[in-house]
């Protein structure tokens, strides 16, 4: 199994709750479309970061499918614009 985690700090303090709600909605709904992801959280960070999101997936090979799935490379870029920074951490358990 591999946990892929991601943290961002968002640009707009004024936006970051609607925009993390947004985050979570598209992020989550990857489930089932994806192949490979078992399962995905998002949540509103309140030390640390302004969003978390942790990823489950079956396999290295999956994660590198997830990372080229056009609907999450759609998401990725959308946050791309609304985001001031991301940490990222992959790890297999």
């Amino acid at each position: 199994m591999i946990k892929h985690i991601v943290l961002w700090e968002l640009a707009d303090k004024d936006q970051a709750d609607a925009n993390a709600a947004k985050m979570k909605e598209q992020l989550e709904a990857l489930v089932g479309q994806a192949p490979g992801l078992v399962s995905a959280q998002v949540g509103r960070g309140f030390v640390g970061c302004d969003v978390a999101l942790i990823v489950e997936l079956e396999s290295r090979e999956a994660l590198e499918a997830y990372q080229s799935f056009e609907p999450h490379v759609a998401i990725k870029n959308w946050i791309g614009t609304i985001a001031k920074s991301r940490t990222v951490c992959d790890f297999e358990c």
